[in-house]
C-alpha cells in the first residue's frame, strides 16, 4: 500500500468532494476507504462529510489492486457506441448488471469483461467499469467506463445530475394529471430487506419527474425523468401514485393480465457529457418488441 498526503488550499463542505478534485477516486471509492480507517484527516479518524478547510492536511492510503476474480463470458450484448474512453450498452431485460445477492455469473460484467479491451476498476473487482445500474428485468441504456478518468467524470455527473437518464414505462390505470413531481425518502422496507419503500423519516432524498406520453383504456404510457438514482426508484415512485409499472409483480399486482418475465420499464435516452472531448452525447434504444406488443393491443382514449 502506498500512502499519499494532500493539503488543502481551499474549504470544502465535505471531505470527499475535496478528495475527488485532487485525485481519481469516486464518492464511494472514498467512503469505503475511510470506513477502512485509511483516510485521516489531520491525523485523525474522520468521516466521508467531514469540513476540510484551508491549510488541513488529507493522508490517504491506497490499497494494492486487487485481483480480478470473475470470469469473461460470451453473452450477448448490445453495444450501441464504444471509444476508448466509454461504452454504452442496450442492456436485455433479464441481464443482471452485476454480481450479488447470491449471482456470481451470468451478468453484464461478465459479457463486459468478453467484449471489451479494457474497463475501469475503481469501483474494485466486483463491478468494473459499473458506473450506475438499472434493475435485472428493465431493459435500455447504461454508460459503462473503460477507464478510471473516464470513471470519475462519469460518476461525477450522475451525483451532480448533469448527466440525464430518461425512462418509458407502461402504468397500471391512468394518471389524473399529465405531468409532476414525485419527492420522497426512500429507504429499506422493515418488511422484506429486498425491497424498498417510501418512509417519511429515514431514508435518502429520491426525486423523479414524470409525464404522460400516451392514454389507454386502463393503462398510461409515461416518460420518467431521474433527478436522483436510488434503488427501485421509479417503481417505487410508481406505486406511490398508486399506478405501478405493468409487469412488477413486486411492486405492482401479482396477478398479471399480459405474460410477461418482468416490468415494462425501459431505459430509452441517456444524454451525458464525454469525459475527454466534452462533447454533450445522446443516445437512445427503442421499446423492446415484447414492450411494443403490449402497447399494439391496448386502445387509446
Amino acid at each position: 500500500m502506498k500512502t499519499k498526503t494532500f493539503i488543502a488550499a481551499s474549504t470544502f463542505k465535505r471531505l470527499d468532494l475535496f478528495l475527488t478534485t485532487e485525485c481519481e477516486l469516486s464518492r464511494s471509492h472514498i467512503k469505503k476507504l475511510v470506513d477502512d480507517g485509511l483516510i485521516l484527516l489531520n491525523g485523525k479518524p474522520c468521516k466521508a462529510g467531514d469540513s476540510v478547510k484551508v491549510g488541513d492536511s488529507v493522508q490517504v492510503t491506497f490499497k494494492e489492486p486487487e485481483n480480478l476474480d470473475i470470469t469473461p463470458q460470451n453473452i450477448p450484448i448490445d453495444i450501441i457506441y464504444q471509444d476508448k474512453d466509454i461504452a454504452v450498452i442496450n442492456k436485455q431485460q433479464g441481464l443482471t448488471v452485476h454480481a450479488g445477492g447470491g449471482t456470481k455469473g451470468d451478468t453484464l460484467v461478465n459479457a463486459l469483461l468478453y467484449h471489451l479491451d479494457s474497463l475501469s476498476g475503481i469501483n474494485g473487482v466486483i463491478r468494473p467499469g459499473i458506473v450506475h445500474r438499472i434493475d435485472k428485468d428493465t431493459s435500455g441504456l447504461l454508460v459503462v467506463a473503460k477507464n478510471d478518468l473516464a470513471h470519475v467524470s462519469l460518476a461525477k455527473q450522475i451525483q451532480e445530475k448533469s448527466a440525464k437518464r430518461i425512462y418509458i414505462a407502461l402504468l397500471e390505470g391512468n394518471l389524473k394529471t399529465d405531468s409532476g413531481t414525485v419527492d420522497t425518502l426512500i429507504t429499506r422496507s422493515d418488511k422484506d430487506r429486498k425491497m424498498m419503500a417510501v418512509s417519511t423519516v429515514k431514508g435518502r432524498r429520491a426525486i423523479t419527474d414524470y409525464k404522460v406520453i400516451k392514454r389507454y383504456n386502463g393503462y398510461t404510457l409515461c416518460e420518467f425523468s431521474l433527478k436522483t438514482g436510488r434503488t427501485h426508484q421509479i417503481r417505487v415512485h410508481a406505486k406511490t401514485l398508486g399506478h405501478p409499472v405493468v409487469g412488477d409483480k413486486v411492486y405492482g399486482y401479482k396477478k398479471q393480465k399480459f405474460d410477461l418475465n418482468g416490468q415494462l420499464l425501459h431505459a430509452y435516452k441517456l444524454i451525458l457529457t464525454h469525459p475527454t472531448t466534452g462533447e454533450v452525447l445522446e443516445f437512445t434504444a427503442p421499446i423492446p418488441e415484447y414492450f411494443e406488443s403490449v402497447l399494439k393491443k391496448l386502445k387509446e382514449v
